[in-house]
């Protein structure tokens, strides 16, 4: 196939093709870019121009959802209708299914069609992770979808005391209009990568209610004025220099450490096996950043409309990370397997969370992780790292309780500790994700044998040996109540 093709091969609008072939770079990718960046354009626009003072809600959610439409039909074309057949479907039944089983019916109907979808994907593109298609938009309105549903369940069908404070809070008590509904789901800050946020906290920005909602039980302690918006341009900035940053590794980085290097039997052959290791570890960290730039870029999207207030950060600024996906600091400097899933992937593991792990009974770990791997797709890869994440999951909580208290005497010993967790932990991931990225069961089992499945085998038996300690107090109370939880 001429590499020309290659590079212009795209479900979507081919407009920008020259600069595609310009700079080497898919067309499908360039789409995506553009409209990010058109994207980071009109979100600026929508708060200057459109905002709550100036404008109806109704005005604010039909921009919001125009643009998103006009956004994943410039990408993906005709495949875009997936998305709007899925949204319309799972709309109807939000209003006419019972309230009591409408987040069952939503989720197996919203899931259901996404795996379609996948399936057809793997037959119809020979793309793979590194590449756009229009599944991605399907993703993310899954998790939103699902959301409202449960969230809508939660507001009619229990009382109060029922819920946790996270479910009281974020319950739906109305159902929503098709305006605001489809200004959820399509809105065109999220609509091609995401993040999902909650229905109630985006529909308080759309009225312009967020800032007040957000910073009132602030302001006695820090005077602070929630009735004067707060301006996004200081963390719209940061945002976009650490893209910046991702780009120029990316382009400098990225290319030289090929993942599929380390399935290559020559390497494998001659290299030893510190040395695989190390090609892993540089490889799967090299294939980090386009990560980090497209949920970074999407966070900056959602900040620059206005959209993103936490609260107040513990120097009194305002906290612009509602939305993020990404904590990358965190990421590269955890210690544990656990703190990575915290902080990658953020608001994925939010709703795996709020739509799984708290609502089944019974091995909430394991299918937590069979609803993340199914919600990726159908290539292999996904299952044997989502699976294999199980046993680390539990060995590393295992480990920790077992063990982690022994270290905290002094301060030398606590480091000696820490270093040692981090480039554990650091190296498992890369043993865990290397399936999600190679896809196929053939190249992830030569991996795995050329690594003598060793993370496996100690996995398993340290579950097996280790006794299962209860979680200490201290430790309880630091718990993320943000993602998937590790109990």
């Amino acid at each position: 196939m001429d590499p020309k093709s290659d590079l212009l091969q795209t479900t979507g609008c081919t407009w920008l093709s020259p600069i595609s072939m310009f700079l080497g770079i898919p067309l499908d990718q360039v789409n995506f870019i553009m409209c990010q960046m058109f994207g980071l354009a009109a979100a600026s626009w929508f708060r200057l121009c459109l905002r709550p003072q100036r404008v109806g809600p109704a005005v604010r959610h039909t921009v919001a959802s125009f643009l998103g439409s006009l956004f994943v039909i410039f990408c993906f074309g005709w495949y875009s209708s997936h998305v709007f057949v899925l949204t319309i479907i799972c709309y109807v039944i939000l209003h006419r299914a019972s309230v009591h089983t409408v987040h069952w019916y939503t989720t197996v109907v919203a899931m259901g069609y996404l795996t379609m979808c996948q399936v057809s994907r793997v037959f119809i593109f020979n793309y793979g992770i590194q590449a756009t298609d229009f599944s991605g938009p399907l993703m993310m309105m899954v998790q939103k979808i699902t959301t409202l549903a449960f969230q809508l369940h939660d507001g009619k069908c229990h009382k109060q005391e029922e819920l946790t404070a996270e479910q009281r809070r974020l319950a739906v008590i109305t159902r929503p209009s098709l305006l605001e509904y489809l200004s959820y789901t399509l809105n065109f800050m999220s609509i091609l990568v995401g993040p999902c946020s909650n229905y109630g906290d985006y529909t308080e920005f759309i009225e312009g209610h967020n800032v007040h909602n957000k910073l009132r039980h602030k302001l006695q302690h820090n005077g602070y004025d929630a009735q004067a918006e707060p301006s996004p341009v200081r963390a719209v900035c940061q945002k976009l220099m650490v893209c910046v940053g991702c780009l120029f590794w990316y382009f400098t980085i990225t290319s030289r450490f090929p993942i599929g290097y380390n399935v290559d039997p020559r390497f494998i052959s001659e290299a030893s096996f510190l040395s695989r290791l190390a090609y892993a570890f540089v490889s799967t960290q090299a294939a980090r950043p386009k990560f980090y730039f497209a949920w970074t870029l999407a966070d900056a999207v959602h900040n620059a409309a206005g959209y993103g207030i936490r609260g107040l950060d513990q120097n009194g600024r305002v906290s612009w990370d509602l939305v993020s996906n990404i904590h990358i600091w965190e990421i590269e400097a955890t210690t544990s397997f656990k703190s990575f899933i915290d902080n990658w992937n953020i608001q994925t593991g939010v709703w795996l969370k709020s739509v799984c792990y708290d609502r089944v009974p019974y091995f909430r770990t394991p299918l937590t992780f069979l609803l993340s791997a199914l919600w990726h797709g159908v290539y292999p890869g996904y299952y044997f790292t989502f699976l294999t994440g199980i046993p680390i999951t539990l060995t590393a909580r295992a480990v920790r309780r077992n063990f982690r208290h022994h270290f905290l005497r002094t301060r030398s010993v606590k480091l000696a500790y820490d270093v040692i967790t981090w480039a554990a932990t650091q190296l498992t991931i890369c043993y865990t994700v290397m399936p999600f990225l190679l896809l196929a069961v053939e190249p992830t089992i030569i991996y795995y044998r050329s690594m003598y499945f060793l993370v496996h085998i100690i996995s398993i038996l340290a579950v097996l040996v280790l006794p299962n300690r209860p979680r200490r107090p201290a430790l309880h109370a630091q718990h993320s109540n943000n993602n998937v939880k590790g109990e």
